[in-house]
C-alpha cells in the first residue's frame, strides 16, 4: 500500500496555501430543490459535480456527508466515489463526514471502507465517534496512520443534544469532552507540523477557554453561516488554537448554486474573512 505524507502535513500546507476553509457537499432534498433539481441519482450527481467543480481547486478541505449519498443505494455511493476522486484529483483534501463508530472487526471494516488507500471511498479523513469508548477507535486510528490519512473524532459538537453525553463528568472530574481531546492530544504528541488526528468542535459554542484545545491536530469547526456562528467569531471561541481551526460551511456556500461562478464567489468570501479573523487573532 502507497503510504502519503501524514494528513496533518497535508492539511497544514493546505491551509497555508488555500487557507483553512472546508466546504461541505450536503445534497439534501430541499437543496436539491432550491438548485432546480430533482431528488434523484441525476439530480445527486450533477449537484456534486458542480460543487466538485467550482471549488475543489481552490479551497483546502472538501467534506462530503456520505448519508445523503447512502440514501440512494448502490448508485448514490457510486456517485459519491467519483466526487471523492475528483475532489482530490483537483487538489482538495477530502474529509468524510460519515461518523462511523464500532468496536473490533466491525470497526475496523468501516476504517479500511475510507482509510485504505486502495478503497474505492479512500478519503484523506474520517469523522468517527468515540462514545463505545475511545479505544475503540484503535482499529482507525491504526489504519490512518498506517495510510498518513487522519481522524476527525466527535468532541464538542454544536448540536444542543450533544451536551448530556459530551459534558458529562467522569468519577476523577474529567469532562466526557474534555477526556477526547486529552487522547487526542497523545496522540499527536511530537507530530510537526500538525498532528493527524483533529477533533470536531462546534463554532457556535461560545468561549471553550476552559478546555484544553491545543491538542497539536487540527479542530474541525461546524456552524460558520447558516447555523449562527461568522468567521469573526472563531478567535473568541478557539482562542490560541484558532491557527488549527478549520472551519466548515455548507448552506452559506452551498446556496448561491447551480451557478458555478457564484459558489466560487461564495467560497472566497468565506475563505477571506476566515483568513482575516485567523490572522488578526
Amino acid at each position: 500500500m502507497t503510504v502519503l505524507e501524514p494528513f496533518g502535513a497535508r492539511l497544514r500546507r493546505a491551509m497555508d496555501e488555500r487557507g483553512p476553509l472546508c466546504v461541505g457537499i450536503d445534497p439534501h432534498a430541499s437543496l436539491l430543490a432550491e438548485w432546480g433539481l430533482n431528488d434523484d441519482v441525476a439530480g445527486l450527481e450533477r449537484f456534486s459535480r458542480t460543487v466538485v467543480e467550482a471549488v475543489a481547486g481552490r479551497v483546502a478541505v472538501l467534506k462530503p456527508q456520505s448519508a445523503f449519498f447512502e440514501r440512494f443505494g448502490s448508485r448514490g455511493v457510486a456517485v459519491l466515489e467519483t466526487s471523492v476522486q475528483e475532489a482530490r484529483a483537483a487538489g482538495a483534501l477530502v474529509v468524510m463526514d460519515a461518523k462511523r463508530g464500532d468496536i473490533g472487526s466491525t470497526m475496523a471494516a468501516y476504517a479500511e471502507s475510507f482509510l485504505h488507500k486502495d478503497a474505492p471511498l479512500f478519503s484523506d479523513a474520517l469523522t468517527v465517534s468515540p462514545y463505545l469508548g475511545y479505544g475503540s477507535l484503535k482499529p482507525a486510528v491504526d489504519l490512518a496512520r498506517e495510510s498518513g490519512a487522519g481522524l476527525f473524532v466527535l468532541a464538542l459538537t454544536s448540536n444542543p443534544e450533544g451536551g448530556e453525553v459530551q459534558h458529562a463528568v467522569r468519577g476523577d472530574g474529567l469532562g466526557v469532552g474534555a477526556t477526547m481531546l486529552a487522547h487526542l492530544a497523545a496522540e499527536n504528541a511530537g507530530e510537526e507540523p500538525l498532528g493527524s488526528f483533529g477533533a470536531v468542535v462546534g463554532a457556535t459554542l461560545g468561549d471553550l477557554s476552559s478546555y484544553d484545545l491545543d491538542i497539536n491536530g487540527p479542530l474541525l469547526a461546524p456552524g460558520i453561516g447558516a447555523q449562527g456562528a461568522a468567521p469573526a467569531d472563531l478567535p473568541g471561541v478557539f482562542g490560541a488554537a484558532v491557527r488549527n481551526v478549520v472551519p466548515n460551511v455548507s448552506r452559506g456556500v452551498l446556496r448561491h448554486g447551480p451557478d458555478v461562478a457564484a459558489l466560487r464567489t461564495a467560497a472566497d468570501r468565506f475563505a477571506a474573512e476566515i483568513r482575516t479573523a485567523v490572522t488578526a487573532s
